[in-house]
């Protein structure tokens, strides 16, 4: 088993190796002058089982070249069987098509990722659950909700807490979430005008008095969970804390969080943190490389990935 660490989130990387007592495979990732990728692994890989740890964050386009292009070289290199590892699966939100004449990008991103040479890719908490069709090669869909309830647990203990889902859409994550603290559920009924503009309609659900636990998989622009959070004071919560598995966290977000009655907002490590994450007031990391650590033991021993969901 080796592991190769591209660069866009190589602390993470450098910790699940740590989980796993074992070193990083060693290899060269740089750029040409005109910024093209070039790759270089330094280590016999023949026969090996290969995990690359990239998550195609921003910015994507770069970083998502940076990962065909070490799964071309491993499988030229006659790896034995490479997985890709995608903390944070980017273009995950063009699931569809929204409009007329417009791409399904998710699905072509998996086909590139397959022509590439992956032969099984590791993610965690996709935005849609039906990208891992997309792929003609397995994938094992992780998720924070196990890491959130026991965070959850001993940060707000004797709160009375409740689990609000920012939008109808993310409904079925957020059940699960109260299910797991037996908790109540209560749901923001939006509108969005516009593509990175909400606007909050309703709060289903009382809320009178308790403090609320705003679940997501993504953060990007910030607006519907500060908005959200504004609304459940607005109707008597007693306080809003958030947690979400990627912190895009894009633009002005951080600011924008930072001015926000959000009490604390916890992201996972699945996307490397900006300065402005790790030096903001109300914004926490919460590493999953634990998590990711057993999960490629799993996979290299051919055990059950699936028990870790429990």
């Amino acid at each position: 088993m080796k592991i190769v660490a591209c660069n866009s989130n190589r602390p993470l990387a450098e910790a699940v190796a740590a989980c796993l007592g074992m070193p990083l495979t060693s290899a060269s990732i740089r750029r040409f002058a005109d910024m093209e990728v070039f790759v270089e692994i330094h280590e016999n890989v023949r026969g090996e089982d290969v995990f690359v740890v990239q998550s195609t964050s921003y910015p994507a386009n770069d970083n998502l070249m940076e990962l065909l292009i070490t799964l071309d070289a491993l499988r030229r290199a006659s790896a034995r069987r490479i997985t890709a590892v995608i903390p944070y699966f980017g273009y995950a939100r063009q699931d569809r098509k929204s409009g007329s004449r417009t791409p399904i990008s998710a699905k072509l991103v998996a086909n590139l990722i397959t022509e590439a040479g992956a032969n099984r890719v590791l993610t965690m908490d996709l935005h849609a659950g039906q990208i891992q069709g997309f792929f003609d090669i397995p994938v094992d869909n992780l998720f924070a909700a196990p890491l959130f309830t026991d965070d959850i647990l001993k940060r707000y203990n004797g709160r009375d807490l409740m689990v609000v889902s920012p939008d109808v859409g993310g409904v079925v994550r957020a059940r699960e979430l109260a299910s797991r603290l037996k908790a109540e559920l209560a749901i923001i009924d939006k509108r969005r005008e516009r593509a990175g503009v909400s606007e909050v309609m309703n709060v289903i659900g009382d809320v009178e008095g308790r403090h609320c636990i705003l679940i997501d998989d993504i953060v990007d622009s910030g607006g519907t969970l500060c908005n959200a959070a504004a609304a459940l004071l607005k109707n008597g919560a007693a306080g809003a804390s958030v947690y979400v598995t990627h912190g895009v966290l894009s633009g002005g977000a951080v600011a924008r969080v930072g001015a926000s009655p959000i009490e604390m907002m916890t992201v996972t490590d699945s996307i490397q943190a900006t300065e402005a994450v790790r030096v903001s007031s109300n914004i926490r990391q919460l590493t999953i490389a634990p998590l990711l650590a057993e999960a490629m033991r799993r996979i290299s021993d051919e055990s059950s990935v699936s028990s870790l969901f429990n």
